[in-house]
């Protein structure tokens, strides 16, 4: 096939050798399987941010560091060289987290190298070597189910202890490779100390793995990792090896009933003082005796 242009710069530094197909394109990159030597692997080639549907939506930037004062300024402005930055921000965030979560044990693809919007990955394959389907494109029997999704719960916990969260997790973008799924799509991962949002997007991702699997295994569907794994974290006793058991009972207080009553004897008090008070200054003139205020009581 004809060479893409944003693939021209990684052949002519010998990243890759040829260009064999396209292999998919998404909300916000197209991919092509190559070859380097004599292994296939993935380009990802980023698209520009007015050709892409995935948004750079402000929570997921929350928390994210930049260079320098200058570039975060142009940033927040918005000029076209804060744009650029931006861009180049977001897909840096993808290569980072990839090599990040690799290294800690997550399955997620091998990056290899990244040059001019370009990223250069692992190729996920099925057990016949051809690139490996999505969770959207199989279908499952109740126990694969609840293997797979005791392994993709397993993989978040990995990604929280490493400070990440995916941020848009699905069935969409996770790989049924033969040793079990792949984690991939990466741009949005969220640093789960610094945004204010992490939360909401672990149990948004966690609960995603749970419909689906639920499909096949319907008493996935009740289950509440991510409150529990969240509450393990923010106590910094999660770790990898952490049992979890997908159950969560919302912390409960006591109530402390005598001194609600004590509050509700001490507004009934004061409302009869009021009372008595209005009575006496409302009492009619020629009584003999002028009513004695209440504060002279």
């Amino acid at each position: 096939m004809k060479t893409p242009k944003r693939l021209e710069p990684l052949i002519e530094d010998g990243l890759i050798d040829e260009v064999l197909r396209p292999l998919m394109s998404g909300k916000e990159a197209a991919v092509y399987v190559v070859r380097c030597g004599n292994a296939l692997r993935c380009a990802k080639v980023y698209k520009e941010a007015n050709k892409r549907s995935f948004r750079q939506a402000a929570e997921y930037q929350e928390g994210r560091k930049t260079r320098n004062s200058r570039q975060a300024r142009a940033m927040a402005k918005g000029t076209r060289y804060g744009r650029k930055e931006a861009e180049d921000a977001w897909q840096n965030a993808e290569v980072s987290a990839l090599f990040r979560l690799a290294g800690a044990g997550v399955r997620v693809p091998k990056p290899y190298d990244f040059l001019d919007g370009v990223l250069l990955m692992e190729m996920v394959t099925d057990a016949h070597g051809d690139a490996a389907p999505r969770l959207n494109d199989v279908e499952l029997d109740a126990d694969q189910a609840r293997e797979y999704h005791a392994f993709v719960i397993r993989q978040i916990v990995l990604m929280l202890c490493t400070g990440l969260v995916h941020g848009d997790l699905s069935e969409f973008n996770v790989l049924l490779g033969p040793d079990g799924p792949v984690i991939i799509d990466l741009p949005q991962a969220v640093d789960a100390a610094a945004n204010n949002h992490a939360f909401s997007m672990l149990e948004r991702d966690v609960n995603n793995m749970a419909q689906y699997f639920g499909r096949f295994a319907p008493e996935l569907k009740a289950t509440r990792y991510a409150k529990e794994m969240w509450a393990l974290y923010k106590a910094g006793t999660l770790v990898p090896e952490t049992p979890l058991s997908g159950v969560y009972q919302e912390a409960e207080v006591s109530a402390d009933v005598r001194a609600v009553m004590r509050e509700i004897e001490a507004v009934k008090r004061d409302e009869a003082r009021r009372q008595a008070a209005r009575a006496e200054l409302d009492a009619p003139p020629g009584t003999g005796e002028e009513p004695t205020p209440p504060w002279m009581r």
